[in-house]
Order: structure tokens, then C-alpha cells, then sequence
């Protein structure tokens, strides 16, 4: 059954640009500018005052959940450029100590000795993603960055980048894990 007119409504924060254009949104804060775009769907958002609503007439079921996807994506995003996101990686090893370094300012990561393989894995960190070995516990890494899609993946590619292959994976649980996932709050 059709929907006539479904809305939803998002507040905007205090010190938070919101510009949308033809569904393109950038979200400007104090930690910076996220951009995305939702051309491909057919919801009209609009900003209206100091909030920011998103409108499906004639939707059926999918149609409108979409509303609440796209309300999510934009909350995502203000949450992003006002705190960051961080996801924490610990590594986990039975035999073989894995060795993580990491490159390039904290773009980039090389995985070394993973079930003592002489292969190494690069893994790039995906743009706006910073890199660093957590000083607090050992064998851990932080994750930061204000896309929380951005941060989230790289934390997938990394855990992706050492599989265990031919092995049974109930006993050799080796690997590179997400451990825990945090909003930063900003001084």
C-alpha cells in the first residue's frame, strides 16, 4: 500500500553548515566538510530554518524506509564533523607475533609475520582515515577520522587484508579485529 506523504526531521547543531543541492549534501563543522551524494533516490530534502526534512510522497514500503537511511547518513555526517569517529583494532595471535607497521604519515599500513607468512599485506587507509599505534594498550590500533563510512571500511580492509586461508577457522581465529567503536569529543 502507497504512502501519500511520509516526512522525517533533523535537527542542525549549533556551529553546523548544512547546503543541499540537487540531493548533493555538504555538511560543514569545526573538524570540516563531508560531502554525499543521493541523487539516485527520490526523496525530497530540503532545509528548513534549523532543521533539516526529508519528504517521500507516493512511496511504497522501500521508498519509505529510505527516509529514514538518508536521515541516518545526514546524522552520520554532523556527528563526523563536530566530534570524529574512532574504531580501535587489536590484534589477535596464537604462535606468530604480528607485526603492524605503519607508513606514510598514518595513511597506509603493512602487516608482516600474520601465521608466519613471509607475505606482506599493504592495506591503504581510505581518504580523511588517520592511522596510529594506541600508547595506552599494546598490540592495538586507532582509527580516526570524521566519515564514519570512511573509517569503517578502512577498519574492514584492514581486518579483510589477513584472512586465514586453508585452515579451519574455528581453531586458528588469527587475525586483526574490531575491538571497539567511540564518537571523539573534541576539546
Amino acid at each position: 500500500m502507497k504512502d501519500i506523504y511520509k516526512q522525517d526531521e533533523l535537527e542542525i547543531p549549533e556551529g553546523v553548515k548544512v547546503n543541499i543541492k540537487s540531493r548533493q549534501i555538504t555538511v560543514e563543522g569545526p573538524r570540516g566538510v563531508l560531502t554525499k551524494n543521493l541523487r539516485h533516490l527520490a526523496i525530497e530534502i530540503t532545509v528548513v530554518g534549523k532543521k533539516i526534512r526529508f519528504v517521500v510522497h507516493h512511496g511504497l514500503r522501500k521508498h519509505v524506509a529510505c527516509i529514514r537511511t538518508v536521515r541516518s547518513l545526514v546524522n552520520n555526517m554532523i556527528v563526523g564533523v563536530t566530534k570524529g569517529f574512532q574504531y580501535k583494532m587489536r590484534y589477535v595471535y596464537a604462535h606468530f607475533p604480528i607485526n603492524v607497521i605503519i607508513n606514510d604519515q598514518g595513511n597506509a599500513v603493512e602487516i608482516r609475520n600474520f601465521l608466519g607468512q613471509k607475505v606482506v599485506f599493504n592495506v591503504t587507509m581510505r581518504e580523511g582515515v588517520k592511522v596510529e599505534a594506541s600508547k595506552a594498550q599494546k598490540d592495538e590500533l586507532l582509527l580516526t577520522g570524521n566519515s564514519l563510512e570512511a573509517v569503517s571500511q578502512s577498519a574492514a580492509d584492514i581486518q579483510q587484508s589477513c584472512l586465514v586461508k586453508n585452515k579451519d577457522i574455528r581453531k586458528f581465529l588469527d587475525g586483526i579485529y574490531v575491538s571497539e567503536r567511540n564518537v571523539l569529543e573534541s576539546a
